[in-house]
């Protein structure tokens, strides 16, 4: 498409109708051509919502506006997919978990599970004209958060062990 807002947001926009397709899919019950239908009219849905409100040079503005959520209330973009395929609202929420925040944003796709979960990102890319250095400061993985607490207090207990 063309440039300015909504210009590029193809790979954002997949990367999280893919994620919400794999999670219906992991609960079973949802045919192939059925979650194929829904992610292509997920992606819609987006690009749509999405049109006016995509600022690739603040990728943070508009975030609130872009925030897919589910919370006790059925997101309408994942509403709407689902409808086309004839899945109800209580439907989804025995497939999808309770509580779902997806955010997406130019250049960084991330998502929080429960309220009190831990962010994870799906998708990064570096942003054009930011330094190196604000890159890597930005949300550790998910794989090394739980790393990063899953090594510590075993090693703890190791050191305990050893004196006796």
């Amino acid at each position: 498409a063309g440039s300015g807002a909504g210009a590029d947001m193809r790979t954002e926009i997949s990367t999280a109708a893919a994620f919400v397709t794999r999670l219906l899919r992991a609960a079973g019950g949802v045919g192939e051509e059925q979650l194929r239908c829904f992610r292509e009219c997920l992606q819609e849905a987006m690009r749509e919502h999405y049109r006016h409100h995509w600022f690739p040079l603040v990728p943070s503005k508009g975030s609130g506006y872009r925030c897919i959520r589910i919370n006790h209330k059925m997101d309408p973009l994942i509403g709407k997919a689902a409808g086309m395929i004839g899945l109800s609202h209580e439907r989804l929420f025995q497939l999808l978990p309770s509580e779902l925040t997806l955010w997406v944003d130019p250049f960084e796709v991330s998502y929080r599970i429960g309220e009190d979960g831990s962010i994870c990102v799906l998708y990064e890319s570096p942003q054009p004209g930011v330094k190196a250095a604000k890159q890597l400061e930005s949300r550790t993985s998910c794989k090394e958060e739980w790393r990063i607490g899953r090594s510590s207090p075993s090693k703890s207990y190791n050191m305990m062990t050893v004196s006796s």
